[in-house]
């Protein structure tokens, strides 16, 4: 009888049904081993973790096990831009080549997907800034008349960020439900009925951990019936995992529920002399408490707060107009199930500011400890309650699935070892792969560590950077992608660069995918960005020849949560260094060292100029952590290197 096993290798191999239908297909070895460890873990109900460098063919690894397993499967990817990838274009592939009739389905969180009473709510509102933003929701308007899945990706143009997006989609806090006068034609439910009947769902991991963290997603009903989950870039799940499972409240939460509150009750009579002064209370002292934060810290703990008692005197403020609010809702009850839905949106609301602000008396749990912190922006804030370790959540959830589960990316391991990302992941002896980029590193790739650099605390480092940069952007002729550990450095060397002959994208000088595009498309440009781009730049080809991290990227010291965390380590007699801080360093420069090589035939430089990788003793980690190209001091072998490779190879 033909095995799981044996029909994966069957189909992977040279001559295969994917090799047969799809152009450009290569039987891999390392593809084909990763591949018979997921069936492995889909036969077993085990775990696995699977580190697949670039090229290995990781996606397609674990799409033919979970296509011929016939299991009900779900897949998770780091970000939106990679669901979509692979719902659109790698599982209909592999699907059709393998003749499976697998159902499929794509399923989003609801804020992408267009809400028809938000949307006839903001008709009735004057809240538009731009006209730029009349012309988004005039097209999104347009579109609704004509669109299958409501999916807002689905309308070009509108940034990501855009505040038109809120207003047209739905929360779980605003959500009517079944009260909701379009509930026949709501997309967010026929997208999960879609998954529910599918085989392989595709989510992303802020669905997957909303669902998981209870956040009122309404995804629970699908993931009971999962046999598999895959969890692509699962390098990110610790981090977010971290926010789904805690808990935040904003500044622009507390202004959008009050101005709700005003909007609905001019269709309930008599309701807006309860509601509306009340109401613009709340939205005052939302920008009162804001004003008392100016002056503090971007970021900080709860902690540093307590030395500003009028902080504590204008949440306590805030709190009572909120006790106001929802009394003036109370008095309303039953006559809207809008207004009643808004009177428990405003009780949790204060329920969290009161929490936070340890306004009320605290009642003893038994969560894991968490760090209290906010953040500031031009005019808002966030308060957030983040657990330090989430490990413990992680392993109940899916230990309590009774699923297989196969996480995998191409940035795992520290020198080989995989222990760190096995305990922020909360598995226990999971079965480990890891197959390294199948691409000729050491023929097609050179690392050049910049000699004479100073320390990266030196101010004049960025400037001793760029003088080292130029000679390599003039024999590479640009083509360069350069990551800075801050934003100061950015914009110091975007000012020195600035009469270089090479086209010039800097981040924040244009929307994200407008300067990917322009960068890719100009065939000689210089794009310089944070750690914010260190994934996602997939630039194949001669457009990108040169990659450089300026130091090697630690954590910010201003991140409360990093912070715990440590502190944390160290109460439990660990080294903080060397068991947190080395490692995340060492996961982010991997994922900056993956842009330089993305298919068979590229070439390209790497550079490297922090001192520290030479002169440290943990600087042999991260060097041992990269993929092996041929290391050199000498801006010589550069110049050799793009002018006569063959030279170099010698």
């Amino acid at each position: 009888m033909t095995t799981l096993q044996d029909s994966v290798e069957s189909s992977l191999r040279e001559g295969g049904a994917l090799a047969n239908a799809l152009p450009g297909f290569r039987a891999r070895e390392g593809q084909q081993r990763m591949a018979a460890a997921v069936c492995e873990a889909i036969q077993s109900r085990g775990t696995l973790l699977a580190e697949a460098g670039t090229g290995t063919g990781k996606t397609y690894a674990y799409l033919v096990p979970l296509l011929l397993s016939g299991k009900k499967a779900i897949v998770s990817t780091g970000t939106r831009a990679l669901q979509d990838q692979l719902f659109h274009r790698d599982l209909p592939r592999v699907r059709d080549a393998l003749g499976k009739p697998a159902k499929t389905a794509l399923l989003k969180g609801r804020a992408n997907y267009l809400c028809f009473h938000r949307m006839e709510l903001a008709k009735g509102e004057s809240r538009f800034g731009t006209r730029e933003q009349v012309d988004y929701f005039q097209r999104i308007v347009s579109w609704s008349g004509r669109t299958a899945a409501g999916d807002l990706a689905e309308v070009a143009g509108i940034p990501d960020d855009s505040p038109v997006l809120p207003m047209v989609t739905s929360t779980a806090d605003n959500c009517l439900g079944t009260d909701c006068p379009f509930w026949a034609d709501c997309f967010v439910v026929k997208a999960r009925q879609r998954a529910q009947a599918a085989d392989i769902v595709v989510v992303n991991h802020h669905l997957l951990l909303a669902d998981l963290a209870l956040k009122q997603e309404g995804f629970g009903e699908i993931l009971p019936g999962a046999e598999a989950f895959v969890i692509d870039e699962a390098h990110q799940l610790p981090e977010l995992a971290a926010l789904f499972f805690g808990e935040a409240l904003s500044a622009r939460q507390i202004v959008e529920c009050a101005r709700e509150c005003v909007v609905e009750a001019k269709n309930v009579s008599t309701a807006t002399a309860l509601v509306a002064p009340v109401a613009l209370q709340v939205e005052n002292g939302a920008r009162l408490l804001r004003q008392k934060l100016e002056g503090l810290p971007a970021r900080g703990t709860r902690e540093r707060l307590h030395a500003f008692p009028e902080v504590d005197a204008s949440a306590q403020q805030l709190s009572d107009e909120l006790g106001a609010l929802a009394d003036g809702l109370k008095s309303l009850e039953g006559a809207s199930t809008v207004l009643d839905a808004l009177h428990a949106r405003v009780l949790v609301i204060r329920q969290k500011l009161d929490d936070w602000f340890a306004l009320t008396p605290s009642v003893e749990t038994t969560e894991a400890p968490s760090v209290l912190w906010y953040e500031l922006s031009p005019r808002g804030f966030r308060l957030s309650k983040t657990p330090i370790d989430v490990s413990a959540a992680l392993r109940s959830q899916r230990e309590a699935s009774g699923a297989a589960w196969i996480f995998t990316s191409a940035t795992l391991s520290i020198a080989g070892d995989f222990t760190h990302a096995s305990t922020r992941l909360g598995l226990d002896a999971p079965a480990t792969l890891l197959e390294p980029s199948p691409f000729a590193w050491a023929e097609n790739a050179l690392c050049y560590l910049p000699p004479g650099m100073p320390q990266p605390s030196d101010r004049h480092f960025t400037r001793a950077l760029v003088e080292r940069l130029t000679p390599v952007l003039q024999a590479s002729k640009g083509r360069a992608f350069v990551l800075f550990a801050s934003h100061r450095a950015l914009r110091e060397a975007a000012e020195m660069l600035a009469d270089q002959p090479w086209p010039l994208f800097v981040q924040g000088q244009a929307p994200r995918a407008q300067l990917l595009e322009g960068f890719r498309s100009s065939g000689n440009g210089v794009l310089l960005g944070t750690a914010s781009f260190r994934e996602g730049v997939d630039v194949a080809g001669d457009a990108l020849s040169v990659v450089v991290i300026d130091k090697l990227p630690f954590a910010a010291p201003d991140d409360p949560v990093f912070e715990a965390r440590l502190d944390a380590i160290r109460r439990a007699g660990g080294v903080p260094f060397r068991d947190e801080q080395i490692p995340q360093a060492v996961i982010a420069m991997k994922q900056g060292v993956g842009r330089l090589i993305r298919t068979e035939t590229d070439r390209g430089v790497l550079v490297l100029c922090d001192p520290r990788l030479t002169e440290k003793s943990y600087g042999k980690i991260f060097l041992e952590s990269i993929p092996p190209a041929v290391m050199t001091r000498r801006v010589e072998d550069v110049q050799t290197f793009f002018a006569n490779p063959e030279e170099l190879a010698a």
